[in-house]
């Protein structure tokens, strides 16, 4: 069941186009990588996902609504946006204390949370750092329990031992059947937490997998050395670049299918080789060239 569909969207602001004939789904208990580099068009999908912008062109309905959002379905959502508002002479209690107070909810989830992202309920906004702004504000995403959980950039300012304890609940969700759709710059992250990525660029798709899938059908590292090292110029595919060589041999890097590039060592006298799928971060930087 598709809780995100995203079709032939367009979104124009004046003469740029921000967002260019998307289309997308997420299904019920995914979590969705949104990748990107700034400019690439995620914070306008989200905004336009959420109601806060209306399509130029194409539709985004969720939970089977189109929007604009109604309260009711905005009930089923959790938000967290990239840029974090929060009142600074409020303390964490009042911030946890009004969302309760909105949603008609009680906070003892928002508690639990709390306690599990060690976040000191008593202090102030101006007092706490940005890690901790950003423990808070997820928080406030996830205290309603939603069907849905929508995050912009969810690990900004958290330590490595924060992200982790972030990456278990996200993934603790997804199991109880909670919807995730998160935009990112880490790539790592997304290589851990998703099950499938989404890749933006100038406005338009480039990719739509499962994160294992991209590395391994795209890309190929080969470390090779001879017998007899042949020139350079024998590695003359499109699909081979030769990245760095070494007094024996060199070490490749092959886009799309491997064979023609096996074919080619294949004539020459090999020592050793070995063959590695390039991670994630390889790929996407292929996707920019």
């Amino acid at each position: 069941m598709a809780v995100i569909k995203v079709a032939n969207l367009v979104k124009k602001f004046g003469h740029v186009t921000a967002v260019n004939d998307i289309s997308f789904t997420v299904d019920k208990g995914e979590i969705v990588g949104f990748l990107g580099p700034n400019g690439a068009g995620k914070t306008t999908t989200i905004r336009t996902i959420m109601g806060f912008l209306n399509p130029t062109q194409g539709e985004v309905v969720v939970f089977d609504d189109t929007h604009t959002p109604s309260h009711e379905l905005r009930d089923k959502i959790g938000f967290l946006s990239g840029e974090i508002h929060l009142y600074e002479d409020w303390s964490v209690r009042e911030h946890l204390e009004l969302i309760a107070h909105i949603r008609n909810i009680s906070t003892s989830y928002a508690r639990e949370l709390s306690h599990r992202f060690t976040l000191d309920t008593k202090r102030k906004v101006k007092q706490l750092s940005s890690g901790n702004k950003q423990k808070l504000a997820i928080t406030m995403a996830l205290m309603h329990r939603p069907e849905l959980v929508i995050l912009d950039e969810p690990t900004n300012g958290l330590d490595p031992l924060l992200q982790n304890s972030l990456y278990e609940l996200l993934h603790e969700l997804a199991q109880e059947g909670t919807t995730i759709f998160m935009s990112s710059h880490n790539l790592s992250e997304v290589e851990r937490v998703c099950d499938r990525v989404i890749i933006i660029k100038q406005g338009k798709i480039v990719a739509n997998e499962h994160v294992g899938e991209i590395a391994e059908k795209r890309m190929y590292k080969i470390d090779v050395s001879f017998d007899q090292k042949p020139s350079s110029e024998i590695f003359n595919l499109d699909t081979i670049e030769v990245i760095s060589e070494t007094e024996t041999g060199f070490l490749l890097r092959v886009s799309g299918n491997v064979q023609p590039a096996l074919n080619l060592l294949s004539k020459q006298l090999i020592a050793d080789i070995q063959i590695s799928h390039a991670n994630l971060e390889e790929v996407f930087l292929e996707y920019y060239k």
